[in-house]
């Protein structure tokens, strides 16, 4: 199995129905795309907010295989995801490694 880390930074402060809805888009990533085994996301609610560096959401994903973490970047559920981050969206974070 493979974990997928994505830490959100945003170059706009966004309303918290702006929020919802992104994390209810990347919420029905897993029903969407094969291979994931469990998906979680929310809102960065560190009282660490200096080490925060202004990421505000955060997801995980954990997927079946390697093939499956590399099948997620171009499927088009998670392209349209990527669509809607267009203008708001100022840096990402991503770290992916197998799990056992």
């Amino acid at each position: 199995m493979y974990e997928h880390l994505v830490l959100f930074k945003f170059n706009q402060e966004i309303s918290k129905e702006k929020e919802a809805y992104l994390l209810g888009k990347l919420k029905a990533l897993k029903e969407e795309i094969p291979g994931i085994v469990e998906l979680t996301t929310g809102i960065n609610v560190t009282e660490e907010t200096d080490r925060a560096q202004g990421y505000s959401i955060g997801l995980r994903v954990t997927f079946t295989s390697k093939d499956a973490l590399k099948a997620y970047g171009p499927h088009p559920k998670h392209q349209d995801f990527v669509q809607e981050l267009d203008g708001i969206i100022e840096d990402v974070i991503v770290a992916d490694y197998p799990i056992s």
